[in-house]
């Protein structure tokens, strides 16, 4: 089940929720009972390499589009 956080805007306390992704923009009160709360943006951790591919060996003068020196002259 997704975690989504929230933030009260009541008392600055910054929480999280698990629940279905059909009830994600509900309404939420936060611990203390406040509700005037708002849904945060969060950024998503998924599994496996995060790494970028190696730049090909020679510097980047390798082929494919215009910029890869296929076609400026």
């Amino acid at each position: 089940m997704p975690r989504y956080e929230y933030r009260c805007r009541t008392c600055g306390d910054t929480f999280e929720l698990s629940r279905p992704m059909a009830e994600s923009s509900a309404p939420a009160d936060c611990p203390a009972g406040h509700a005037d709360t708002v849904k945060l943006l969060s950024t998503v951790a998924v599994g496996g390499s995060a790494s970028a591919p190696a730049p090909a060996a020679g510097g980047g003068g390798g082929g494919g589009g215009c910029c890869g020196g296929g076609c400026c002259g």
